[in-house]
């Protein structure tokens, strides 16, 4: 793939093993610290089924997003020196994701994370590898129109000063951050930069409290608060509530698109949200348009197993759109 990119995805890559575990030898409480899924200790617990998806992670599903969606898609990421990354790059090719920018880490192994699935939901075990973080120098008929950067590493902090002096360069490219955990940890003042230059952010609803340090049960403080770090646009996510976006000055409640059927799996659906939302304005939708393309992929990936196996081409999600229920629309808040 050599045309220009639209979008470059930044994040970690990783192979996901996912366990499917049988309801009869697990099961779930909640105390003051939350829900907790809870196993038999010291025996040996049999399971449902077990299987590998490899290429995926908060990012490397965007990059994948968008490609399905028809925009040009490019990943700057890490793998190891060995097999599972030399089968991510292969994946991402057979995804139609520009993989030129994937850095292959000499005597380094891949990320490799496992997904105990119980029910529908998921607990990940994740481990990221300690990488050599370098940002690319991009040609200028290698400079995209968005950068998407993701969950990363907490060995990539300095990375991030990189990708902010890059973006300094380049007035002109916009940015789309949707925070994971250890970038959330880093904390705001660390990563000032990104988050003042960011044209869209996304976060959950419990990730905007964590972020901007707002009222939960106030999305009009929520939203004050994460607007003073600097973004242009601010998309807050709130599960079966459904979703809100702010502009600054203009505010819209979004609502589910309805399920076909009971979700399968509920990994990427969050990634499928954001990359969906962020590729609408890519386009030139606006926002209350982007709010109405954007749940549909997340209930289409919720359909099957794994973040990538449901992502909807532009085509596929404006037939689900066709058919949407008279209600499935934005409304101001």
């Amino acid at each position: 793939m050599s045309a220009q990119p639209d979008v470059i995805s930044i994040g970690d890559i990783v192979t996901d093993v996912f366990i499917k575990m049988l309801d009869s030898y697990e099961h779930t409480y909640t105390n003051e610290h939350g829900k907790w899924l809870a196993v038999p200790f010291g025996t040996k617990i049999p399971f449902e089924e077990a299987e590998t998806i490899k290429a995926v992670g908060n990012a490397s599903n965007a990059a994948v997003a968008f490609a399905r969606l028809g925009l040009n898609s490019s990943f700057v990421t890490n793998v190891g020196d060995d097999s599972e990354g030399r089968d991510m790059i292969s994946t991402l090719h057979a995804q139609k994701v520009d993989s030129r920018f994937v850095r292959v880490n000499p005597d380094k192994k891949s990320n490799i994370h496992y997904v105990l699935r119980y029910q529908a939901e998921r607990t990940i075990l994740i481990k990221h590898e300690e990488y050599d973080y370098h940002w690319p120098h991009l040609r200028p008929n290698e400079v995209p129109r968005w950068i998407y950067f993701s969950s990363i590493s907490e060995h990539a902090i300095e990375y991030h000063d990189q990708v902010s002096d890059w973006l300094d360069h380049h007035p002109d490219v916009k940015l789309a951050f949707q925070p994971g955990t250890f970038q959330m940890e880093a904390g705001t003042e660390r990563l000032k930069r990104i988050y003042q230059r960011s044209e869209l952010l996304i976060l959950n609803r419990e990730e905007a409290v964590l972020v901007g340090g707002g009222n939960h049960a106030d999305l009009h403080d929520l939203f004050n608060h994460l607007h003073a770090l600097g973004p242009k646009i601010v998309v807050i996510t709130d599960g079966p509530a459904g979703a809100y976006a702010s502009d600054g000055e203009n505010r819209w409640k979004m609502p589910l698109y309805p399920d076909p059927a009971d979700p399968v799996d509920r990994t990427g659906a969050g990634d499928a949200f954001a990359s969906t939302f962020m590729a609408a304005l890519a386009k030139g939708n606006i926002i209350e348009g982007a709010l109405q393309w954007a749940p549909i992929n997340s209930m289409s990936v919720v359909q099957k197993l794994g973040a990538q196996a449901g992502l909807l081409t532009e085509e596929e999600l404006n037939h689900w759109l066709s058919k949407a229920p008279d209600w499935y629309k934005p409304e101001k808040l």
